[in-house]
């Protein structure tokens, strides 16, 4: 059943005049006529019984006419829900996040994606570096935030700086370094240190461990947990200390003391991944939105 009949059909059940439905929607009458004998023929049945003064609808009009309106509703729903699909403003969205890098700015982000796009439906996972990519294997998030990814993979993803971050030196409040102003690696020579695991930030454990070694020496790594919050528990339970990006001092830090590493200028970049080839407009506009609010970010960050 075409839609363009149906609304020939409540035109001249509304307007009881095949005529004044003519004019309603800017056709001829011998349009209407075609249109009712065409809906009266696939119905088999009488949908008007006309004379040459009147029109009366019949019981399967009416009948119809209940049908035929809901139908044309339904249709118009569609279009503009096809539509606000194919703009981003309808469906879903999935976004894995590493927590302790996005703790300061993710809420807030969301947030300015849900006020301009109230009706897509947003899923948040707090997930790995390692947990993102295999999220991404079974499409079970659309974009991840995390560290940049390792060499092999940047072809297969399109990645977009979010901040820059710095390194710092986590320690025990109570270590004997801790009120010092600032520290150089070399007084960490004997220290036991705790760093991220690599497979989860392979760029920032070889960062780190390349400072080291520019100053000549190589880090005793005790532990590489795979959680950064827990890389601060040890610190504060006197375990080791840690090199980690300065955005972990937002996470619980009690017991811990963060310091600036002398002669230092490493950056520790925080990436917005996604796999440009399978982007769903819903995402489109949650990269588009990121995009346009880096340099917020970055404050976000440095405050």
């Amino acid at each position: 059943m075409e839609l363009k009949p149906l609304k020939s059909f409540i035109a001249v059940a509304t307007l009881k005049s095949f005529s004044a439905a003519a004019r309603e929607l800017h056709t001829v009458q011998p349009a209407i006529s075609r249109h009712i004998a065409a809906l009266e023929k696939e119905l088999g049945t009488l949908l008007f019984i006309r004379n040459t003064r009147d029109v009366h609808i019949t019981a399967a009009g009416r009948q119809l006419f209940t049908d035929a309106a809901r139908i044309l509703q339904q249709a118009e729903e569609a279009v503009l829900r096809t539509q606000k699909a194919a703009n981003g403003e309808l469906g879903s969205l999935k976004v894995g996040y590493l927590p302790s890098a996005c703790l300061t700015f993710i809420p807030d982000l969301v947030q300015r994606f849900h006020s301009q796009y109230p009706d897509v439906e947003i899923s948040l996972f707090e997930m790995t570096a390692s947990e993102q990519l295999l999220a991404f294997e079974t499409n079970h998030i659309d974009i991840g935030i995390s560290r940049p990814l390792p060499p092999e993979l940047q072809t297969t993803f399109t990645s977009q700086l979010l901040y820059t971050d710095q390194l710092t030196l986590v320690l025990p409040s109570q270590h004997a370094l801790a009120q010092r102003q600032s520290i150089r690696l070399d007084d960490l020579r004997q220290e036991h240190i705790i760093l991220f695991q690599r497979e989860e930030a392979v760029g920032l454990f070889d960062s780190i461990i390349n400072l080291c070694q520019r100053h000549h020496f190589s880090p005793h790594i005790s532990a590489q947990p795979k959680h950064m919050q827990t890389v601060l528990t040890m610190v504060a339970a006197g375990l080791g200390v840690a090199i980690a990006p300065l955005c972990v001092s937002k996470l619980f830090t009690q017991g811990c003391r963060f310091m600036p590493i002398e002669d230092d200028h490493t950056q520790v970049l925080t990436q917005m991944h996604y796999r440009s080839s399978r982007l769903a407009p819903t995402a489109q506009a949650f990269v588009n939105i990121a995009s346009e609010s880096v340099p917020w970010i970055q404050n976000s960050v440095q405050a």
